[in-house]
């Protein structure tokens, strides 16, 4: 239950925009700044999910569909959210897609339409959203990465890729902003058992071999993902920036 975890009175209040909000981890986080008293606003190319979750989330919140892919599209929903709940103080880069894809059979032109959707937006969110941070004199982003790298997993090269990248662009962004008080963080999720990977790649098989590999014996929750998210969002986690935050059971 959300009361089981930490209030954070920081966070009350405080515009947050979210990236691929709608379902999975990206929707527990958007529940989990609304149970902070956030103002939360989300992204998402689903219009049903969006509308089922903002009417199942309570306090102020607002939703734009939109397709991260196409950065004018990005740029418009952002001001779009802007304008109905305020400048973000809290930006979460959550949005990716871990499709599984054979390295021999790769194009060009699906390489990168696999950077579009895993890399790309989260750079231009950045640049979008943080000019109001400077100008409330700070503000956090938080990077969603992946340890699919870190433990060399295989099945997806162009996935792998961009969220190894991810963790570039924290640390750069961080030296960047951090004169501006803005701090920029990486959470990296372990296997996360949301409805879209318990549907497509959690085979009884698969899992036996996955727990061997953590050193926590419990299957992860997308709720804890969210939990390291609201921390690093709030003053309490002031001096953090620029670092890995892992949400993996061990798993490396």
């Amino acid at each position: 239950m959300l009361s089981d975890f930490a209030t954070y009175p920081s966070l009350a209040g405080r515009t947050v925009f979210v990236t691929g909000g709608a379902s999975g981890i990206g929707a527990e986080i958007v529940s989990a700044f609304a149970a902070q008293g956030s103002r939360v606003g989300f992204l998402d190319i689903d219009a049903q999910a969006s509308a089922a979750l903002a009417d199942a989330t309570p306090g102020e919140t607002a939703h734009e569909v939109c397709d991260l892919r196409d950065i004018d599209d990005l740029r418009a929903a952002l001001a779009s959210l802007k304008s109905r709940l305020g400048p973000g103080s809290v930006l979460v880069n959550n949005a990716a897609r871990d499709d599984r894809h054979d390295w021999t059979e790769a194009t060009p032109d699906y390489w990168d339409e696999r950077m579009h959707t895993n890399l790309r937006h989260m750079f231009f969110a950045i640049q979008t959203v943080a000019p109001d941070m400077i100008a409330a004199g700070g503000g956090s982003i938080i990077n969603m990465g992946s340890n699919s790298w870190w433990e060399a997993g295989g099945g997806f090269p162009a996935y792998a890729t961009a969220k190894a990248a991810v963790h570039g662009l924290t640390r750069t962004m961080a030296r960047d902003l951090g004169e501006h008080r803005i701090r920029v963080n990486t959470v990296v999720p372990g296997w996360i058992m949301t409805e879209r990977q318990k549907t497509l790649w959690a085979t009884p098989q698969a899992l036996e071999k996955h727990r061997a590999r953590q050193c926590l014996p419990d299957l992860i929750d997308p709720v804890y993902v969210a939990r390291m998210v609201v921390f690093l969002a709030s003053d309490d986690a002031a001096m953090c920036t620029a670092n890995n935050y892992m949400v993996e059971a061990g798993s490396i």
